[in-house]
């Protein structure tokens, strides 16, 4: 399997489109274009496979499941594990010829997006720096009153931004993708320590994804049940994902009933009362 300079030029828009901040905005851009998940399934259809394309976007998703910009800081940046990383596990998976679903091909996938999107940090911060010109540019628009320059300043000028840090980096780099590929075959046996080495750190990995997610969203010892839960259906009963979804969406919808009905009781007057205001009234 080999990136053609077609795909490669695609790869690079989606990147510019999924950079944060996003050139197709926070929702659509980074916090679903973005997203591993839903980049398995753009860059699977664009190499012409998409279920490889999935397995390896899910297989991601679950490192950086929980992860946050706060204050626009970032320890690995999504555009590149998505765009630069998921073609060239497609890539290194097929060459090498690994199975997508095994253990070695989601350990292949995931310890490639992750140094990816390490070095993807630097592509981030180059963005927001050369960022920085065109906001002095709009602050002396403003104090001059030319506003209508503003509209240049925050549509136009950032796609220069764009090109120059996500889509020339991504189209590069993926097109050199296969020769990468060649050079780990050959300088890097699959039953050596380095590839040992590098399929056991994709391995553990998405723990540590599934482990920032718990210490977000568990407050007490409590919410670790339905966690627990999740983990009999899928490991133990063989529930698959859509059906594991199905069910949770069955308890939310009946704790959520419990919890209007607790809510309806808590203020719901007193007969007591309800009589005084009658004799207020009668009175």
């Amino acid at each position: 399997m080999e990136i053609n300079l077609f795909q490669a030029v695609l790869f690079g828009l989606f990147a510019c489109l999924s950079s944060m901040p996003g050139m197709g905005g926070t929702t659509i851009g980074n916090y679903t274009l973005g997203r591993p998940l839903v980049a398995g399934l753009v860059v699977g259809i664009i190499m012409g496979d998409i279920k490889t394309g999935i397995i390896i976007g899910a297989a991601i998703q679950v490192v950086y499941i929980a992860l946050v910009t706060p204050g626009g800081t970032v320890s690995a940046d999504v555009r590149a594990i998505s765009y630069i990383g998921i073609p060239l596990a497609m890539v290194a998976i097929k060459g090498l010829g690994l199975d997508p679903a095994s253990s070695e091909g989601t350990g292949m996938a995931v310890a490639l997006g992750s140094a990816v999107g390490t070095l993807g940090t630097v592509l981030f911060y180059g963005t927001a720096t050369v960022n920085l010109v065109w906001q002095h540019m709009g602050w002396r628009a403003v104090e001059k009153g030319q506003l209508n320059r503003l509209y240049v300043v925050d549509m136009v000028l950032p796609w220069i931004s764009h090109f120059i840090c996500s889509f020339l980096p991504t189209v590069i780099i993926t097109m050199l993708g296969a020769n990468m590929v060649d050079i780990i075959k050959n300088y890097l046996p699959m039953d050596g320590i380095a590839m040992m080495t590098l399929f056991t750190v994709g391995s553990l990995l998405p723990a540590v994804g599934v482990a920032i997610l718990l210490k977000q969203v568990v407050s007490k010892p409590a919410d670790l049940l339905t966690f627990f839960f999740g983990f009999v259906l899928a490991a133990i009963m063989g529930v698959n994902l859509i059906g594991a979804a199905i069910i949770g969406g069955f308890f939310a919808v009946l704790l959520y009933n419990i919890r209007l009905l607790q809510y309806k009781t808590a203020h719901v007057p007193a007969a007591g009362a309800a009589d005084f205001d009658d004799d207020e009234e009668d009175i």
